[in-house]
């Protein structure tokens, strides 16, 4: 990442001809917003004098005069703008007006538990596989439910439509600064994974949020709709968002033992074992919208089972084969997209120390294919549960110590309330399928 000052800010812009610049920063659920200020105002934004009004937000609570605090480093030209008259963006932290930080703001909750982290003497450092769908759009330009192609795992042109947008986002993000791992066609049809390599935990949460705009803007140019919705499509796997983490001590993986089970250490598995303590807690968090949990239901590759393994997907946690000790990691692999990153680097990485401090037991693996087994073998096998519907994620999270903890009461009760809405506004809907099953039966 780059360490940059305010006169190197001012000399890019000179430099690059930059016109406008994005002063951009999430809300509760995640979702960037954004004050555009134009080259003239670039002082401004840098001396933390961008004022917006906060009511308007939702989660923001009443708080109306609030400022931004550009984050210097997130600096970064959009390559898909004009060469004169470019466009950049910084992310920034939200303050109240009487300097102190916003205390919903979901950037100013990752950096608490990355410092007590940092007390311990830990980095955190995250990598995240982010899977979305590629639509087709109508003369119009608007999303179509007809996906982009009929491709599946690992297919080629001409099967997979969709491999030239997934170039171009591909390399419009290496010219942002990313480091793509793998990007490939993923099991759906019009579905794609784009893998980003391991960074701080700070940074990764960024990159994700950049990495959907980057996604959706480069899918317009092409005349497609990109969506993270997690279960667009009936009858075929979901999108994911799985979450690779590890813990450094002076630049060593502390998730690597070469005498350890599968090449993991122990504090690897105690951090793993809070992981598995808190995940119901979290998953209000991790998995925030109704759609999420048609994603986690029995089948291929959904990893709704409280266990762990390393040789299958259909488990909550899988420890990847270790080859050397830089891979050393824990994938959680129940989040989506539609979460707030932010939210869920630091419910992690919070729930994994506690587990440390703690010095919880770890539970068995189960390294075998779940979703093949009968329901009375699966509940013969697994005894905790986890929540199944947003309405039972969100009474587990309201009657959570560990998310007021993490979150703070004032966010946590705030999300909670949004939470709360958004499921009593899916109750009143009636759906295709209500209508398909009771209106002439009965």
């Amino acid at each position: 990442m780059p360490n940059y000052t305010k006169k190197d800010i001012l000399r890019l812009v000179e430099e690059e001809d930059v016109s406008f610049i994005r002063l951009q920063f999430t809300d509760v659920l995640g979702r960037m917003r954004n004050i555009a200020v134009t080259s003239d105002k670039i002082e401004d934004a840098l001396n933390n004098e961008c004022y917006f009004d906060g009511s308007s937000i939702e989660g923001f609570s009443e708080t109306r005069d609030m400022y931004l605090v550009p984050d210097l480093d997130t600096f970064n030209i959009f390559p898909w703008r004009p060469h004169t008259g470019r466009v950049a963006r910084l992310i920034c932290d939200v303050y109240t007006s009487d300097n102190k930080r916003f205390a919903c703001d979901p950037r100013y909750v990752l950096k608490r538990a990355v410092n007590e982290a940092a007390e311990l003497g830990f980095e955190f450092n995250v990598g995240a596989e982010c899977e979305f769908f590629l639509f087709k759009t109508d003369e119009n330009g608007n999303p179509t439910a007809e996906p982009h192609d009929s491709a599946g795992f690992f297919d080629l042109a001409p099967m997979d439509n969709g491999e030239n947008c997934r170039r171009d986002i591909s390399l419009t993000l290496e010219e942002m600064g990313f480091i793509i791992e793998a990007s490939h066609h993923e099991a759906a049809p019009g579905q794609h994974e784009i893998d980003i390599k391991y960074d701080k935990a700070l940074s990764s949460a960024d990159g994700i949020v950049t990495f959907k705009n980057v996604v959706k803007t480069l899918a317009k140019r092409n005349g497609l709709h990109a969506t993270f919705m997690p279960k667009p499509l009936e009858g075929v796997s979901g999108s994911g968002m799985h979450i690779n983490m590890s813990l450094y001590k002076d630049g060593v993986n502390m998730f690597y033992d070469e005498n350890g089970e599968r090449k993991i250490s122990e504090l690897g598995y105690k951090f793993l074992a809070g992981i598995f303590k808190y995940t119901p807690d979290m998953m209000c968090i991790t998995n925030p919208t109704v759609n999420s949990y048609k994603r986690l239901m029995p089948g291929p590759q959904a990893p709704c089972y409280p266990v762990w393994a390393d040789k299958n997907t259909s488990p909550l946690v899988r420890i990847p084969s270790v080859k050397k000790p830089d891979n050393a990691r824990i994938e959680l692999r129940s989040p989506d997209c539609t979460s707030n990153p932010y939210l869920v680097l630091a419910t992690c990485l919070s729930a994994g120390l506690r587990g440390i401090k703690e010095e919880l037991p770890m539970p068995e693996n189960l390294d075998i294919d779940i979703s093949k087994l009968s329901y009375a073998e699966r509940r013969k096998l697994i005894s905790d549960k986890i929540p199944a519907s947003l309405n039972q994620a969100v009474k587990q999270g309201e009657q959570s110590e560990f998310l007021k903890e993490v979150l703070g009461e004032e966010l946590k009760k705030v999300y909670i309330e949004i939470k709360e809405d958004e499921y009593a506004r899916y109750r009143q809907t009636v759906s295709k399928w209500e209508m398909d099953n009771y209106f002439i039966a009965y």
